[in-house]
């Protein structure tokens, strides 16, 4: 109702300031008159201000959609080749899906599988991996692990240490994380020597400076060509905007 009345009482400025123009010089007598009938007409006619209030949602939602893209466009470089993130699905393919995850987000590991079967189904969409640990310091350890695997071990072992950690349920400690490592058979001794390295800070650093630069406060975020899509996505929904890219 607060929404409503500000709204109301918006357009009725604007509207005596538009006509206002026209027809100068008003009286105050006539102001007040034109201000009421005005009034009169809104209250009459509410669906008039749901109307302009969802004009106005749809012009904000393209100007926001347009800035995204100005924003991918100006940081290209550094969303799809920064020369350190992991890159998996097709590396030739048609589309690029870039996603900044954080390993402890519920929205993130329920996008994992989604994403998984994306490129399994389309086979022509290359992926890029981009680790933005906001979480708190769980996140940070888990990241910087498994950076320091890619690193160590290579992107296999980090495509496995990925997916297992967005399965993983308990608390991320050193540990758990040494436990996860012996099954795939790393050498944990490199890996948790490296994990504090000024490497992995830097990779860690840049992701979150990019994601500064991007205005991305929550994962997962995507890159999508051209597209910045906030938020999880289902699969449908993905499907159909890569329907859209292809034309």
């Amino acid at each position: 109702m607060k929404r409503l009345i500000a709204t109301t009482a918006l357009l009725g400025t604007l509207a005596t300031g538009a006509f206002a123009q026209e027809l100068t010089p008003m009286t105050d007598e006539e102001r007040a008159l034109f201000r009421a009938e005005v009034r009169s007409y809104l209250f009459e006619n509410p669906e008039v201000i749901m109307q302009a209030v969802e004009i106005l949602q749809n012009r904000e939602a393209e100007q926001q959609v347009q800035a995204d893209v100005d924003l991918v466009t100006n940081n290209a470089d550094a969303i799809f080749n920064d020369g350190y993130s992991w890159v998996g699905g097709n590396p030739e393919g048609d589309i690029v899906l870039v996603e900044f995850l954080d390993y402890r987000c519920g929205y993130c590991k329920r996008a994992h599988g989604e994403v998984a079967e994306l490129l399994e189904t389309d086979g022509n969409i290359k992926l890029i991996v981009k680790e933005l640990p906001i979480l708190g310091d769980a996140s940070v350890l888990a990241s910087r692990f498994a950076i320091s695997v890619k690193q160590i071990a290579g992107d296999d072992s980090y495509k496995a240490v990925g997916d297992a950690l967005m399965s993983f349920n308990g608390d991320i400690t050193m540990p758990a994380l040494a436990r996860l490592g012996n099954t795939f058979g790393l050498d944990m001794e490199a890996i948790t020597a490296r994990m504090n390295s000024d490497e992995v800070t830097a990779e860690i650093s840049a992701t979150r400076a990019l994601a500064g630069t991007l205005a991305i406060s929550g994962t997962p975020t995507f890159v999508m060509q051209d597209e910045l899509l906030r938020g999880y996505l289902p699969l449908d929904q993905m499907q159909a905007i890569v329907k859209d890219k292809r034309g």
